[in-house]
């Protein structure tokens, strides 16, 4: 079904022509955006592209060639054809325009938009191809200047269309073409007008995107004619030219060179033949090419800093001279002279010396580029602007009475960046968008209002403060653009400051962070702005605002153009006027001319065309982005839709009375018509005998003070009164006639009619006292009948509830038959009682009661069914439970087959570990035993050795103070050599040396501390020295010497006093005290490891024939030191010298004070003190009173010592204990992983990516201590650690004090640390340790 609706506004009709839309029973449409969305989809799928809203086209890009919805025969089709006698078309349109140029002698203006990709190029070929076609009605060919009107696109697109990312033929500029008609004249013997000749015709551009010449994105495109140029010009002119292929130029080799959709070779033939139709002779053609080529040359002209002047500037780079020659032959230029202009810049000066003196000043690099870029978009300008008059030329304009302009411009845009050109863009719709309001909407509503319609106020957007914003004198936009590009140090950032300052209160700017899109919030204030448009919010980025507003060249560029010998760029760059020579090229100002001024003066200019025609409106709408054939979004439709302004246009179509004409001049066109007779009536009585004549109904229009409003819909009645047609006007006239004398008959007729009515009247009362007689028959049967009446509905809807519950009952599978039987007997008994209601006369109380009992029955047979539902219902449950049970039963059975095989291999597992700890067991023994031989040797040596120290003693003074302090470096020496071989000394000997006690030397009272010592250093000296001054001899000590209490010394003072004090009695005190603590140590050592001794026939027998312990390495991995209980020995990182020292501080208790059997709380004392021992850099595996293997250095600095809490535990008198057995057994501690990411403090200095290179820390807990530690850096090898070799490298605290455990995250299984750690070339872990058993 095809709808109408008409609208006509300042001698123009709108059409809105749908399909498919809702209709109430009255005729009335009900219009919104979905239903025209749906609508324009429907037809889309069908290969209607188009569609009408009023008089606006809706045209849907097909995205595909339809060369049979532009023939010739589709042109003739349209041809006199009035708007919406035929299907939706762009040549309706455009015939309209023609039909309403003809009518009202006034010319008429087509505004085609849309966004890129839309059609619109393709939409104004078709309507200047259809214009051009009505030459005559009966001549199909057009003239030459229709010709060249048709083949005049060409040409204007090889040079002001490129690729977009959005379209392949996107338009870079937009215009006006202007069709002129000569007056039509009426041919003797003929009724009908000729149609009138198309005489000539002109185009105007505006805002050609200048930009595009020097810089595209790699999926766009430069102008058309640069690459058809390169690809298909024949190779003479390429010879001529200097021409290579389009990837050989700078301003081309950065876009896209290749695209399937464009054929550049078709598209130079296409302008070839262009340019010969619109008359270029070929020398014409040649010199657009020439000048084309020498922008390409102008743009491979590069710069490089000049090092070897002291002024600076730019030179032009070596490579780039072959470029330089050509591009100033083709210009017609020296080279020389073109280089000179490039490279420097003339200015005058204005103080200082000669006023108006020349100075050239050398430009920089980037300002060289900036003005080669400069002149090449210039030239290009000048060249395009120079083709569009030689067109304008070619079909000039004699003798014309009105024309049709046809405005093809880009539509709202909005990209991710917007510049410049988004910003012109959108204020040129933004006028436009004004215009169509004003032509459709507002003027519309106010008319309404003025003829006191009574219609309801439709809503729309007015944009008149965006265009304030844009246009206002010193505070818009544009005025604070030229503003600051006159200033001689303008920046994009004083700009978008002062753009923000002075409209911070405007409601259509605001700050790019407001913006809803996540894109433009980190953009600072001073980079862009965002206005808020009809169409949505736009952001644009300023950096380039003032360098692409700016349209002026330096003098010496513009001269040096002026100076060219060829005659084409001495046209594109005239000689100024005597006015503007005066101005010398010397004083090096910039001629400014800003863009946007110039575009918003040919936009008022256009605007007031516009505004003196009457207006038709072209829509072009892009189904979806990729611009797929048969491919319809609706959401970017709809979006198109919006912008469009439909929403607004489809409300006022739905309230409004779209058609009108004045009472005055329908009345005026017909009155030279009309009969004596008929021309006495008023033009308001004319209009209404008129409608009557057509048979308009009262709904269907409505009067206004000085005009008659139609509804929508009546389009071809409406159409019939205003056709200007003599014919057409004589057959109203006739039907006014017609409606007059049929009016003054009806008047005739109505008379008889009141004469026959009266007659009727009195035959209607008797008639009357009949339906009273049957009126009390009716009501008496009714009365009578009252409760069959009244129970028959009743028992219809208890029919119809049997009938639900027997389809219900159908829905059982089990006890379906249960209630068969019954629902089957009470649906035959209530049949038969409708019957008996139908036809037998049955009393009130049987109804009643036949009613009562087969309610009650359903109600019952309602509750059984119920029941029964849900029982079935409770069933199916029960089964499917039981199922479920079932399938968890026999999961639960394999998984206890799967625990039972798990515990099985648990079981051999562990198996096997006992095995391997009774291996390791027995090797520990084996190893204790060769421990013990070796222990008897070394005291044996110990011996010897203590008794050529007492020898040494007794030597003379002089040699022995020498030696003495030589046998003290040696002793001390392999003192420290033996602790670090052997851990203790024989019991016997070390028990009676600590009950002697110490030598009495040590017991001599000195002063408390080595500071007091060196306070008084005069008296040492004294003591020290002989009668003479020097160094007396050491004497043997005697008696009589002072005594030195030195037992709190440290170990450090000790050495500090022997290495460097003279006094003689205080080096054999400090040298006493030292050896005392040395006794005492191993004295401790041998008491603490007689209680875990085991005699040889206590141990096994496979452990007395074990061959010789494993390797120190394989030792320290299953020490007692690594147990749960003892921290290993990475947690004493101290120096071990000042533990020695404070663990020998505390003097030995008397020998009767000593405990006759080590107690359990030494020997626990004495293993925790092994295994603290600081490791050294020679280690070497000790046996120690527990079975531990320590490693203590080779040097005193390091030798291991108890702490002095220790010594004190170690003498003090404990419970007795039961004997403790050096049996010995596997345990297994719990094993932990973690991982943690880490920073190493020295790459925190580093740079900001540097720091944040992050490395993983891997550890491994046996227990409370670490076993194993990784360190995987990213720019480094791993580092990997083990317990007992590294331990000075590794964690010093326990996993409780580590805090790991409780981290989120950092514990990890044991397979993902293996996998790293052999991946990094680490060895297996062994996890058994050996700890000692009670």
């Amino acid at each position: 079904m095809q709808f109408l609706f008409v609208l006509h506004i300042q001698g123009t009709y709108y059409l809105v022509y749908l399909l498919h839309l809702c209709t109430c029973p009255g005729g009335l449409m009900f219009l919104n955006e979905g239903n025209l969305l749906d609508n324009l989809r429907q037809r889309f799928h069908k290969n209607t592209v188009y569609s009408y809203v009023a008089n606006i086209l809706l045209a849907v890009n097909p995205c595909q060639p339809m060369p049979e919805l532009y023939s010739p025969k589709a042109i003739a089709a349209y041809h006199g054809r009035s708007l919406g006698s035929m299907p939706p078309h762009v040549f309706a349109i455009a015939d309209k325009a023609f039909r309403d140029m003809r009518t009202t002698s006034q010319s008429q203006s087509i505004v085609v938009s849309g966004e890129s990709g839309s059609g619109k190029t393709e939409t104004t070929k078709y309507i200047i191809r259809y214009l051009t076609s009505l030459r005559s009605a009966k001549e199909r060919t057009a003239s030459q200047i229709e010709q060249r009107l048709v083949e005049a696109n060409p040409l204007l697109e090889s040079f002001g269309n490129a690729k977009t990312t959005r379209n392949g033929n996107s338009s870079r500029f937009g215009k006006y073409m202007e069709v002129h008609f000569s007056e039509k004249q009426r041919s003797p013997g003929r009724v009908k007008y000729d149609e009138a000749l198309v005489v000539g015709g002109s185009v105007s551009h505006y805002l050609l995107e200048k930009s595009r010449i020097v810089s595209q994105s790699r999926e766009e495109r430069n102008y058309h004619v640069f690459y058809r140029l390169c690809a298909a010009s024949p190779p003479e002119l390429q010879q001529a030219l200097f021409l290579k292929d389009a990837g050989s130029y700078h301003y081309l080799k950065h876009s896209c060179l290749k695209d399937g959709s464009i054929n550049d070779v078709e598209g130079f033939k296409l302008l070839q033949n262009s340019m010969t139709q619109v008359g270029l002779a070929d020398k014409e053609k040649i010199a657009i090419f020439t000048v084309v080529a020498a922008v390409l040359h102008l743009g491979n002209i590069n710069f490089e800093e000049n090092t070897s002047s002291t002024k600076g500037g730019s030179i032009i780079a070596p490579g780039a001279v072959e470029a330089a020659s050509r591009a100033s032959a083709l210009l017609g230029l020296s080279r020389d002279t073109l280089c000179e202009a490039l490279l420097t810049r003339v200015m005058t000066t204005r103080r200082g010396g000669a006023k108006g003196t020349v100075i050239g000043v050398p430009l920089k690099q980037d300002q060289a580029c900036k003005g080669r870029d400069a002149l090449a978009k210039a030239i290009y300008s000048r060249l395009f602007d120079h083709i569009v008059e030689r067109v304008n030329s070619c079909f000039p304009v004699e003798r014309s009475a009105s024309y049709i302009g046809v405005l093809d411009i880009a539509g709202f845009e909005y990209f991710q960046r917007n510049s410049f050109e988004q910003f012109c863009i959108n204020y040129c719709n933004e006028k436009l968008q004004q215009f169509f309001n004003e032509s459709v909407l507002k003027h519309e509503q106010q008319l309404y209002k003025a003829e006191g319609l009574g219609i309801a106020r439709v809503e729309y957007i007015d944009n008149q403060d965006c265009i304030e914003l844009y246009e206002i004198r010193g505070t818009g936009l544009i005025d604070l653009l030229d503003e600051e590009c006159r200033l001689p140090s303008g920046s994009v950032e004083h700009f978008t400051s002062a753009v923000h300052k002075t409209n911070s209160q405007h409601f259509r700017l605001m700050h790019p962070r407001r913006s809803k899109l996540a894109f433009y919030k980190s953009m600072r204030d001073t980079e862009g702005f965002v206005i808020r448009h009809y169409a949505g919010a736009v952001c644009y980025e300023t950096a380039q605002f003032i360098e692409k507003n700016n349209d002026a060249l330096h003098d010496n560029l513009e001269l040096l153009m002026q100076e060219s010998a060829d005659p084409l760029v001495q046209k594109l760059f005239p000689i100024l006027s005597p006015a503007t020579e005066a101005r010398k090229p010397g004083k090096s100002k910039l001629i400014f001319a800003s863009i946007a001024d110039k575009f918003r003066a040919q936009l008022k200019r256009l605007l007031e065309k516009l505004n003196s025609t009457g207006a038709s409106f072209i829509r072009c709408l892009k189904p979806s982005i990729k611009m797929e054939p048969g491919v319809f979004k609706g959401g970017q439709v709809l979006s198109q839709l919006q912008s469009a302004g439909m929403v607004s246009v489809l409300a006022l179509m739905q309230t409004g009375f779209p058609s009108r004409t004045g009472f005055q001049s329908l009345y005026e066109m017909y009155k030279r018509f009309l009969p004596r007779k008929l021309a006495a009536l008023d033009p308001r009585t004319f209009c209404q005998a008129l409608f009557r004549a057509l048979g308009l109904s009262d709904h269907d229009y409505r009067f206004g003070l000085s005009k008659v409003f139609f509804k929508p819909g009546k389009f071809a009645e409406f159409d019939q009164i205003i056709k200007s047609d003599p014919d057409n006007i004589a057959q109203l006239v006739k039907k006014v006639e017609k409606w007059l004398v049929c009016k003054r008959w009806r008047r005739v007729q109505f008379a008889a009619i009141c004469v026959i009515k009266l007659q009727k009247k009195i035959q209607a009362r008797h008639e009357g006292a009949v339906i009273v007689q049957k009126s009390v028959r009716g009501y008496l049967t009714r009365k009578k009948n009252r409760a069959r009446v009244r129970a028959y509905p009743q028992v219809v809807k208890l029919r119809s509830q049997l009938s639900t519950i027997e389809k219900s009952l159908g829905k059982l599978h089990k006890y379906r038959n249960t209630l068969a039987p019954k629902l089957a007997d009470l649906i035959k008994k209530t049949d038969q009682l409708l019957v008996q209601l139908k036809n037998t006369a049955l009393l009130r109380v049987d109804i009643d009661s036949a009613f009562q009992v087969y309610s009650t029955a359903t109600d019952r047979l309602t509750q059984e069914l119920h029941n029964l539902a849900l029982k079935e219902k409770e069933e199916e449950e029960m089964e499917r439970i039981r199922l479920i049970q079932a399938s968890l039963e026999r999961e639960r059975k394999t998984r206890e087959e799967e625990e039972r095989r798990r515990q099985e291999e648990e079981k051999q597992r562990k198996e096997r570990e006992r095995k391997l700890r009774e291996i390791e067991k027995q090797r520990r023994q084996a190893e204790e035993e060769a421990m013990r031989i070796r222990e008897a040797e070394r005291r044996r040596q110990e011996e010897e050795e203590e008794r050529l120290f007492l020898l040494h003693e007794q030597q003379a003074e002089e040699e022995a103070r020498r030696m003495a302090s030589e046998e003290q470096e040696r002793r001390d020496r392999e003192l420290a050599e033996r602790l670090a071989q052997d851990a203790v000394q024989p019991q016997e000997v070390l028990i009676r040396e600590a009950a002697e006690g110490v030598p009495k030397s040590a017991q001599d009272a000195i002063p408390a501390s080595p500071q007091r010592v060196r306070a008084q250093p005069s008296a040492l000296s004294a003591a020290s020295a002989t009668p003479t001054g020097g160094a007396s001899p050491i004497m043997p000590t005697s008696p009589s010497r002072i005594k030195r209490d030195l037992t709190k010394w440290k170990y450090a003072d000790l050495r500090d006093t022997i290495n460097t004090s003279t006094d003689v009695e205080l080096l054999i005190a400090c040298r006493d005290e030292f050896h005392r603590r040395i006794r005492v140590y191993q004295a401790w050592k041998s008491k603490n490891r007689q209680r875990d001794d085991v005699s040889p026939s206590s141990l096994p027998n496979e452990l007395r024939n074990t061959p010789s312990p494993p390797p120190a390495s394989r030792i320290g991995q299953i020490s007692v030191g690594k147990s749960v209980s003892t921290p290993p020995p990475s947690r004493a990182k101290a120096s071990a010298a000042p533990a020695a020292a404070a663990a020998a501080a505390t003097p030995p208790p008397p020998r009767a004070e000593l405990p006759s059997k080590p107690s359990p709380a030494l020997a626990r004392t004495a293993a925790a003190t092994a295994a603290v021992a600081p490791p050294a850099p020679a280690r070497t595996a000790v046996p120690t009173p527990g079975g531990d293997n320590t490693t203590v250095a080779s040097a005193f600095g390091e030798a291991p010592a108890a702490p002095q809490r220790t010594m004190a535990s170690a003498f003090a008198e404990a419970p007795a204990a039961p004997q403790r057995t050096m049996a010995s057994a596997f345990a297994i501690q719990p094993q932990r992983f973690f991982r943690v990411p880490f920073i190493r403090p020295s790459d925190q200095a580093q740079t900001k990516n540097a720091y944040k290179k992050k490395g993983w820390w891997y550890a491994h807990f046996d227990g409370s201590w670490i076993a194993r530690q990784m360190e995987l850096h990213p720019d480094k090898p791993a580092l990997l650690l083990v317990a007992g070799k590294d331990d000075i490298d590794m964690c010093e605290l326990p996993l409780e004090e580590t805090g790991l455990a409780r981290k989120r995250g950092a514990e990890i299984l044991e397979s993902d640390f293996e996998k790293i750690w052999s991946k990094h070339g680490g060895q297996a872990y062994r996890r058994y340790r050996v700890v000692a058993a009670d």
